[in-house]
Formats: structure tokens, C-alpha cells, sequence
């Protein structure tokens, strides 16, 4: 694997630290002036200023842990304000830095952006202090309430708001100024009639894992288990409407894996974990097929096909790495994570332990 550059289409490959290289990354997140990892299966977060050029390069900040080679959940500790578990999802703006510590059950908030090793987050939220990582604070069969967090793997913000996919509470939260103290309650949720139900209803995701919000105020929930995407034209109307827009099933009862098919299809979805909203459309992580699909512009009906394809060569393979046991810089293995910037994507390669990075026009 190696960078190819100036070319028509330029993929850039980049496997971390080299001391330490990424392992199974679910999260990747670049501002522009910062790249943004999440390496899940090391408890920790990597911080580059810019984007690294080259495979490999040691990382200018990291969370979670003192250095590089150090790998533990909660660093081999207790949980503290400067420990991760399987951290997942990822936002920041160059000033604050939010992150869903998922097997803590909680998110951590940096009010400051981070400078140092081991830095200690200002707020946690989903737990009363930084010491807590119970689901539900009190245990897994403890209702949900405005405070608490069960599983929450997806963040977002525009820089005022906060938005948490609390997956395992099957609702997503809204604070709507990002919380200065621990324990914060959430101002409204989506998903659920009240801060402390969690029932299943097919009208409502069942697995949000992610929770995307454009630049005009559209809105997404990558809604795992039930391999779709559920789309709103306005954030506003996700807190008492049924989305508009399905992708990747037919209607809100529909919930099969490629839609009960063996293959997939340009209009189906397996184990979806992402989206984001690119210069024009949507990109989905279609995960269980090992690609990212594209749509031009957002789709206005249900189960429209996309036009996009990257990681296979065709609509109908969903194979991990096209069929091959090597990666190849065109090839994608559980793509978690995708993040839009200024016409690039950068794609968290989970099964390939990497973070790749192409133009958007390219497909």
C-alpha cells in the first residue's frame, strides 16, 4: 500500500503511528487544519495537524493514553477523565474536541482542543463524573433518563448544538448548547416519546449509530440493525416526525439485509454505521458490503439507488476487498466511518486497520 499522487484519481493510504499502527479504527473526523482518528481497538484517540503525508506518521496529540505503545481499555485503570473504551465517533472544529467513549457509556467534551498526551477532558456526559462507565448509571436494566447514556457510538455538532446517537437507548439526544458541566440533561430526543422510554418501534430507529446534521440543516440516522438511513429535510422535524426519506428499504417495516437478498443491489444496505452529507448528496459506510455508496443529491423518495460506488466494482458485490485476502488501495473491508471535507472523503478502513482518503468526483 502506498500514496499515489497527481494523478486523476488520487488515494491517499495512511495506517498511523508506526510504532503502533492503527487497529480497527471505527471513527475519522478531519477539520481541515486537523485529522481526527478514532482507533477503537487501542482505547484511544490520534491528533495530526493537517493531513499526514506518507503511510505512516506519529501522532502530534493523543487521548486516552500517555503514548504511543500504550493500548490498554482505560489505559489498564479505572476510568478517569483522561481514559478511553473503545471510543467510536468524533467531532471537533479546532476548538473543542467531542467524543463517544462508547464502552464507557459515555462522552467526553474538551473545551479547550487538546495540546498534550493523556490531556483530561472538561465534561463527561451519560455519567454523574468521570469515575462512573455503568450503562444507564445504574446498570443495564435501568431505565434511560435525560443524563444518561447506554452504548452512545455516533456525535455531532455545529459548533453550538450537540447531537448523541445513544445506540444502545435507541434514541438520539439534543443538548442545544454543548454542556459546560457533567451530567448535563438533554433539552429534546428523537426516536422516543419520553426521556426515559426505549421500546422498539420500526417508525423510529432501532440502532441509531450515527447522527449527521448538513450544512442546510438536513439530518441523518444511520439506523444499524435495520440496515437504512433515515433521512429529514429539516433538523426541526426529526423531533416529532417520521423522516422523510428511507434509504436502503422500501418503507418503515422493511428491515432486511440487502433486503432479504444474497447480494446486494445500488438501492441496498448491510449493517450501515455512517453518513455524510458531501458538496451535493449523501455518502452511506454500507459496512456489511464493504463499500461507500453515493447519492448525487439527497434523495427525495424511498429506497432510491445511488449513482456512487467506492470499494467495489460493481453494485452487486459486496465482498470484503473484492474478493481478495489483500487489500488494494480500490478496495474497502467494514468501512465504519466516512467524513466529508471541501470534495474529499476520508473513509476509516476499520477492517483494514487504515484511514483512506479520495476525491469525491472521482466516482
Amino acid at each position: 500500500m502506498s500514496k499515489i499522487v497527481d494523478t486523476e484519481k488520487e488515494t491517499n493510504i495512511f495506517l498511523g503511528s508506526e510504532k503502533k499502527p492503527f487497529l480497527a479504527p471505527r471513527g475519522v473526523f478531519f477539520t481541515g487544519k486537523h485529522l481526527l482518528v478514532s482507533d477503537t481497538g487501542q482505547n484511544r484517540i490520534f491528533i495530526w495537524k493537517g493531513m499526514p503525508q506518507g503511510e505512516y506518521k506519529s501522532p502530534d496529540v493523543i487521548l486516552g493514553h500517555a503514548d504511543e505503545q500504550s493500548t490498554g481499555r482505560n489505559d489498564g485503570q479505572s476510568a478517569s477523565a483522561k481514559t478511553l473504551h473503545y471510543p467510536s465517533g468524533i467531532w471537533s472544529d479546532d476548538k473543542k474536541v467531542i467524543v463517544a467513549d462508547a464502552w464507557n457509556h459515555r462522552v467526553l467534551i474538551w473545551h479547550k482542543f487538546p495540546e498534550k498526551n493523556g490531556q483530561a477532558a472538561d465534561v463527561v456526559l451519560g455519567q454523574p463524573d468521570f469515575d462512573k462507565v455503568q450503562p444507564n448509571v445504574q446498570g443495564v436494566n435501568t431505565q434511560p433518563s435525560a443524563q444518561t447514556l447506554y452504548w452512545p457510538y455516533g456525535v455531532f455538532s455545529d459548533g453550538k448544538s450537540l447531537w448523541i446517537a445513544d445506540t444502545g437507548n435507541r434514541r438520539v439526544l439534543f443538548f442545544e448548547k454543548i454542556p459546560m458541566e457533567n451530567f448535563t440533561k438533554a433539552d429534546k430526543v428523537i426516536g422516543q416519546p419520553t426521556f426515559s422510554d426505549r421500546d422498539y418501534d420500526s417508525n423510529n430507529a432501532i440502532w441509531p449509530y450515527s447522527i449527521k446534521v448538513s450544512a442546510k440543516g438536513e439530518l441523518a440516522i444511520t439506523d444499524t440493525s435495520y440496515y437504512r438511513v433515515l433521512l429529514w429535510r429539516h433538523k426541526e422535524k426529526a423531533f416529532q416526525n417520521p423522516a422523510a426519506v428511507i434509504l436502503g428499504q422500501k418503507n418503515f417495516d422493511g428491515n432486511g439485509q440487502n433486503q432479504h437478498s444474497f447480494f446486494p443491489q445500488a438501492h441496498t444496505l448491510s449493517w450501515c454505521y455512517d453518513t455524510a452529507f458531501g458538496e451535493t448528496g449523501i455518502w452511506v459506510a454500507d459496512t456489511g458490503n464493504s463499500r461507500i455508496v453515493g447519492w448525487e443529491e439527497l434523495p427525495e423518495e424511498n429506497n432510491q439507488a445511488a449513482k456512487k460506488l467506492i470499494g467495489q466494482e460493481v453494485f452487486t458485490s459486496g465482498s470484503e476487498n473484492m474478493n481478495s485476502i489483500q487489500a488494494a488501495k480500490e478496495s474497502l473491508y467494514w468501512p465504519f466511518s466516512v467524513c466529508a471535507h471541501e470534495g474529499k472523503l476520508y473513509m476509516a478502513d476499520t477492517g483494514n486497520h487504515r484511514i483512506v482518503v479520495r476525491k469525491e468526483t472521482e466516482y
